[in-house]
């Protein structure tokens, strides 16, 4: 395989490693209240930082990444941050990377910005999570190598191409395209899309793209609402549907007459197909079979699909020019000039999002811009019903320049642009979901914390609950020495096996007695901190325990 030497590599090759854990503080003042809040976050913060400090609680279960990171155009301004132990790097701190031919260290920059958070990203990717990197062509041939090093040149799967439907000028060739990088945490073989159904809306708000059509329903079509319903007036906020004639009644579960309704039909040859044709062998455009076209409770359209296995093509579909996203992010800010330039489509993120992700999986992104990401996975679960995907979005403290529409209207950080977008996007949606709002804590040094004397029981369970969900411990009173309960977070137990007692502690260990005990109080899964673990992988599981290994020898030291 062929290997990328960059100034600085050396000392950035493991410097994830040395970056330190930080507590990441609740701001409840900028958090949004609602449904599964909890599920959904927003960090402010050095997104190396922020990645390592979601290391203890998201390890391994991130399903589905999306990260636009600077093009390293040399026109951004974007600066090198990271303390890296290396004279050559400390030149760098806090100095604007300049453009091609002014700053000859510009690719090493980028590189050695890049290296700690793919290598942290890969970390909290799960074994079967995919990661879509957006690039140009600025970089996109290092990124490719670095990929390749981090990832393994076999966890490769495309270089997908999207054409952004207009173009800049550059030398010889106008250039219409970007693409997106994807790899996965092991060797990708087909998208599976999910399993099992799935209910997804079968309507999109009208605009010139998506044109409002009329479609005749027959009678007999399911209803799920309640005997009687009567719909015979326009209805519907952001998908309108113009009632044209006949009424939507409801009896017995279906509905009794004929109707013509005019709406911005998301599946319009699907639906002719399904009503009118062979309703056996109806597929979508991603190859899902069709089972359903049926009514929901408010009259809204629903299809209800078969998963399948999805072959996405490398050339991704047309989602519109850039003049068009930024039109839609105006108008969500209730602005003339979009607050964020060049913001990525939503439909792209939402389609990328979709091969990979079902009910529940966890969408990061650590260079969150304007949010783009946390839109695409809320409009996701709107389409299907039931679903619960969740975000986790990064953006670090960028300071807004002061000539564009943004800082007029009074955001002086992206930031603020990121979370109001949110906001906005949950608000309009109706949809009654939240999301917590974090910043970046203070830096937590397990050996300044466990020098010295042996920490109390409280203060190592602290530290271990910190370890296994990435926050301070929220209800210090409900620590409980001796059951060795620590505490509970995401429908998970925590408990720490450990006293202040050096030759007690080479002793101690989960035990088939303590666990019997345990799961009698407490059947629900359980983290177990430990020095040792008596109870062989059946007993675990039948106890419902994860054991995590707290070697005592981390506690040699004199009192």
């Amino acid at each position: 395989m062929a290997s990328l030497n960059f100034k600085g590599k050396s000392a950035v090759w493991n410097h994830h490693l040395s970056v330190p854990y930080h507590t990441l503080e609740n701001d409840q003042k900028r958090s949004l209240k609602g449904e599964n809040a909890d599920r959904n976050l927003i960090i402010e913060g050095d997104n190396l930082l922020a990645l390592k400090s979601l290391l203890p609680q998201y390890q391994g279960k991130v399903k589905c990444i999306y990260i636009d990171p600077p093009y390293n155009t040399g026109k951004e301004e974007w600066v090198y941050s990271d303390n890296v132990s290396s004279p050559t790097i400390k030149e760098w701190i806090g100095e604007v990377v300049g453009p091609e031919g002014e700053d000859l260290t510009r690719h090493d920059k980028w590189l050695c910005m890049m290296t700690p958070r793919l290598k942290l990203l890969r970390e909290l990717l799960a074994n079967d999570g995919v990661i879509f990197v957006s690039i140009d062509d600025n970089e996109a041939a290092d990124l490719r190598l670095l990929m390749d090093s981090i990832f393994g040149i076999e966890c490769f799967a495309a270089a997908l191409i999207w054409n952004k439907g207009h173009s800049q000028q550059q030398g010889v060739f106008k250039n219409y395209h970007e693409y997106v990088l994807v790899y996965g945490k092991k060797p990708l073989e087909a998208f599976e899309g999910g399993e099992g159904e799935i209910v997804a809306g079968a309507l999109k708000k009208i605009s010139t793209k998506n044109p409002a059509k009329e479609f005749t329903f027959p009678a007999g079509v399911r209803f799920d609402a309640a005997d009687g319903t009567i719909i015979d007036a326009d209805f519907g906020d952001g998908e309108k549907v113009h009632v044209i004639s006949g009424r939507l009644v409801a009896k017995s579960g279906v509905t009794t007459e004929e109707v013509t309704l005019k709406a911005g039909w998301t599946q319009a040859d699907q639906m002719k197909d399904w009503f009118y044709g062979d309703k056996d062998n109806v597929v979508d455009t991603r190859g899902q079979k069709v089972l359903e076209f049926f009514f929901s409770s408010t009259g809204k359209l629903k299809s209800r699909k078969e998963r399948r296995r999805i072959t996405p093509s490398t050339i991704l579909p047309s989602f519109g020019v850039g003049s068009e996203h930024t039109a839609e992010l105006a108008a969500l800010f209730e602005m003339s000039e979009s607050p964020f330039g060049n913001p990525k489509p939503v439909n792209m993120l939402k389609e990328m999002i979709s091969w990979v992700t079902s009910d529940d999986d966890i969408v990061l992104d650590s260079f969150a811009g304007s949010g783009t990401t946390a839109q695409a996975v809320l409009e996701l679960n709107a389409d299907e019903d039931e679903s619960n995907r969740r975000f986790i979005l990064v953006q670090l403290q960028e300071e807004t320049k002061k000539d564009t529409a943004a800082y007029k209207a009074g955001y002086r950080y992206v930031h603020e642009i990121t979370r109001e977008r949110v906001k906005r996007v949950i608000e309009k949606s109706k949809s009654g979901k939240g999301f917590e709002y974090f910043t970046l804590g203070p830096a937590i040094d397990a050996e300044t914390l466990l020098s010295g004397t042996l920490p109390t029981y409280r203060e190592f369970a602290k530290y271990v609950y910190y370890l296994a969900t990435g926050k301070n411990h929220p209800a210090e009173s409900k620590i409980k020495e001796t059951d060795f309960f620590v505490g509970e977070a995401d429908r998970e137990s925590i408990y720490l096996v450990y006293e202040k007692d050096m030759e007690k502690l080479k002793k101690l260990a989960v035990t088939l007695d303590w666990a019997q005990k345990t799961h009698k109080k407490d059947s629900g899964k359980k983290i177990v901190y430990a020095p040792a673990c008596f109870l062989d992988d059946e007993a675990l599981e039948q106890y419902n325990i994860q054991f995590v290994s707290v070697p005592y020898n981390l506690f040699e030291r004199t009192e």
